[in-house]
């Protein structure tokens, strides 16, 4: 099992994305953009027409928003694999089919309070699958970690698959993530709040395991 820590930005402005980039791109492997359109989630992010440096890290964009067509339809090309949600108000199998057509990987995100079940039927349709740890919307809300057992549960019913937390992961809560069953972590504030963001994001790969090359 490949084990990555996943450094999440949050952006209002160009600025913002470009002081958060470069927090971060000389030793993150794979950078999530946190996408929120102020009504899935109150905070808002990524609403403006942005840009991005050229990257080795690989992209993932996930959005907290109520219609992901439409940023998939705008921005899909900027990033490597999309993260939609569950609770989102578009057709799962569209969204699905939205980011396939546009030859980007896809990935289905669920809130502490969505379960499993409701997503069981569209698992080998995806390439990986996001639970929240947090109520999402913000850096630094607390870690729920009774999410766990949904880990715990996707791990059994597809051991291959690639799950992602997001939410909470510190130094406190990383062990208790992998132990559950994931092998991808999301930590924003953790890392990009740090005095030393590189310091947080390898004490992060120390604890979780073996980063992939």
């Amino acid at each position: 099992m490949i084990y990555e820590i996943v450094p999440a930005i949050i952006a209002k402005t160009q600025d913002e994305l470009d002081q958060a980039i470069g927090k971060v791109k000389g030793f993150a492997g794979k950078i999530q953009l946190d996408v929120m359109d102020g009504k899935f989630v109150r905070n808002t992010s990524f609403l403006f027409d942005f840009k991005l440096p050229p990257l080795k890290a690989m992209l993932e964009a996930h959005l907290m928003v109520d219609h992901p067509l439409a940023w998939i339809e705008k921005h899909a090309s900027k990033v490597d694999l999309i993260l939609f949600h569950k609770e989102s108000k578009d057709p799962i199998a569209e969204v699905i089919r939205g980011v396939k057509v546009r030859k980007r990987k896809v990935g289905i995100a669920i809130n502490p309070d969505t379960p499993v079940k409701d997503i069981a039927g569209f698992l080998e349709m995806v390439d990986q699958v996001l639970v929240m740890t947090v109520h999402p919307g913000f850096y630094g809300s607390p870690f729920v970690s009774e999410a766990l057992d949904k880990v715990t549960r996707l791990r059994k019913l597809m051991p291959q698959l690639a799950i992602e937390v997001d939410g909470g992961i510190t130094d406190k809560t990383i062990l208790k993530a992998a132990g559950a069953g994931a092998n991808l972590f999301v930590s924003g504030s953790f890392i990009l709040r740090s005095e030393n963001p590189e310091k947080a994001y390898a004490l992060l790969v120390k604890l979780a395991g073996p980063l992939a090359p």
